[in-house]
């Protein structure tokens, strides 16, 4: 398997985890124990969070404390796209926020792929509709 095929591999498998809700149990499985996400802006959430603990423990749970979990939350990937050890994976994420709103967001994820688990991902995002629906800015 060329590096380009293991990167989209990982990657999709962890796509596919994530939209399943198992990316934090298996969250060793898909991310090297000094990986890294970033979420670009000046959100709360921003920042660089460290680690499978760090991102499944710190970063997530911010961000999801912000939508009613007893509605659908889901993410539709449009597109995936590999080269070597990088992947870039485009998606919606659609929620439903603890004050009722509805949200949609179009997301792109940089990934870095290193022995076969992500090692560093880079989120970008529309931050001033986040920060207007989830932060109330």
């Amino acid at each position: 398997m060329s590096t380009t095929e293991q990167t989209r591999t990982v990657v999709e498998n962890y796509v596919a985890a994530l939209r399943n809700g198992e990316a934090a149990d298996r969250r060793a499985e898909f991310f090297a124990p000094d990986a890294t996400w970033t979420l670009i802006g000046d959100l709360p959430t921003s920042g660089t969070w460290k680690g499978p603990d760090g991102i499944f423990r710190g970063f997530l749970p911010a961000m999801l404390t912000r939508f009613d979990l007893t509605k659908p939350l889901g993410q539709e990937l449009r597109t995936l796209l590999a080269d070597g050890d990088h992947a870039m994976a485009e998606w919606t994420t659609r929620a439903t926020t603890t004050d009722g709103t509805e949200y949609a967001n179009d997301v792109v994820i940089v990934f870095r792929v290193a022995g076969g688990r992500i090692a560093e991902a880079r989120e970008y995002f529309d931050t001033a509709y986040a920060g207007r629906v989830l932060f109330g800015r």
